[in-house]
């Protein structure tokens, strides 16, 4: 039973967590669609300007290397800044935080559109991706904050949702806008956007991370308070499990443009039907799991998931080196893809649920982990040429046997606890 609010402040807190251990925590609409925004700034920012790739190298006169160097700028930007601003918000609170946050990512998506170099570009870029990390690395702890177990898994897959729909429609709204006003314009929509997320926070997102449970004492105690976190073995294997099952995605997106189209030969207007297909698949799956996770368990779905990504990925592997068969190629992607959606959310539930007395630095190393390997593979599934499966599938192989190998090593010595 949940007690009446008293004088005492304490009682407020002990209620809090008592809807949490029965899986009541209440969501407002509002702060859902808040959240749900906050997570659409990476792919957003990643996806909406591709189109404008040919138009920036002929304005800036320079190659196609320098111009991804600015997504390279906006992935390392994008992995630092959880990593500072995830433990800063478990000492200072998650609200103040976003709100500096999203208000200096627009500062610097302006300043992306009025870079006048490719260097200054790469730079605010940057900084762009720095400043925006918050959205992601606190949204994620501000669900922890306020929910566990099925209720947070849930939370988790809407937002698996947005980041799966995000890819498919920022491209087709970049290239309406760089076709319209040019690739600056995209950076001041995504300065729009920030300012849209400042106010959003303002009106709908209230403090999560109350002063009695903040952390002290300066950066040392900062530190301390990482390192707890990193020792804690099921923390570590649930991160790792998410991180690698990560890599497969990225694998897949970096490589199947030249798969696709190189190796099975589709149209570029054939690939996005196919991406789309394979995006919807993740919705579906992501879907599936918010209905299974109270009656089975985030910890048996995400062994299903992962045994599913090792199996597909393998099965992938052999397809490359005796064919590749197109229609299998197809089959087996829309199924890892989809997988994904079994993995992604109940990973990161179990992660920071292991985790809670330091949600943000807990949410910012699995950020950071994320875009980290994924700035990795991108380079490696290019290595043999852009006329094979092959690297794209030993990637997937790699990454999904780590995934599952983590996920042992979580569950294993006094790891069957229950969630």
């Amino acid at each position: 039973m949940l007690q009446r609010r008293t004088p005492d402040t304490g009682t407020v807190v002990e209620r809090e967590e008592t809807a949490k251990a029965a899986g009541a925590t209440h969501f407002p609409v509002r702060l859902i669609a808040t959240l749900s925004l906050l997570a659409g700034v990476a792919p957003l920012s990643i996806d909406m300007y591709l189109p404008a790739f040919p138009e920036m190298a002929v304005e800036f006169g320079t190659g196609a290397s320098a111009i991804q160097l600015t997504l390279t700028a906006f992935l390392i930007g994008l992995a630092s800044g959880q990593l500072v601003i995830g433990p800063l918000s478990d000492r200072y609170g998650r609200r103040p935080l976003l709100l500096i946050g999203t208000l200096t990512c627009a500062l610097f998506s302006a300043l992306c559109a009025l870079a006048p170099t490719i260097e200054l570009l790469a730079s605010a870029r940057f900084f762009q991706g720095f400043a925006g990390a918050a959205g992601i690395v606190l949204g994620r702890a501000v669900i922890s904050d306020r929910a566990e177990g099925p209720a947070a898994a849930k939370l988790f897959s809407l937002l698996i949702v947005i980041n799966a729909v995000a890819p498919i429609v920022a491209p087709l709204l970049g290239g309406a806008i760089v076709t319209g006003v040019g690739w600056r314009g995209v950076f001041w929509a995504l300065a729009a956007l920030a300012i849209v997320m400042f106010l959003c926070v303002v009106l709908g997102v209230p403090e999560s991370h109350p002063r009695e449970r903040r952390t002290g004492g300066g950066i040392a105690s900062t530190l301390r308070n990482a390192g707890v976190v990193l020792r804690n073995r099921r923390y570590l294997g649930f991160t790792l499990s998410y991180v690698f099952a990560f890599g497969v995605m990225f694998a897949y997106i970096s490589a199947s443009p030249f798969v696709l189209q190189n190796v099975h030969g589709l149209s570029a207007g054939w690939y996005s039907v196919v991406f789309t297909t394979n995006a919807l698949g993740l919705v579906v799956a992501s879907v599936v799991n918010s209905k299974l996770i109270g009656r089975v368990g985030g910890r048996a779905i995400l062994r299903a998931g992962l045994l599913a990504l090792a199996t597909l990925s393998v099965a992938m592997l052999v397809n490359s080196l005796v064919g590749p068969v197109f229609v299998i190629t197809l089959i087996l992607l829309w199924c890892t893809v989809a997988s994904l959606g079994l993995v992604v959310a109940n990973a990161t539930t179990l992660a920071l649920g292991e985790a809670r007395q330091a949600a943000g630095t807990a949410s910012a190393v699995l950020g950071a982990l994320q875009f980290l390997l994924a700035a990795a593979i991108s380079p490696l599934v290019g290595i043999g040429g852009d006329h094979t499966a092959l690297p794209m599938a030993i990637v997937m192989v790699v990454s999904a046997g780590f995934g599952l190998v983590a996920f042992v090593v979580a569950t294993g010595r006094r790891g069957a606890r229950s969630e």
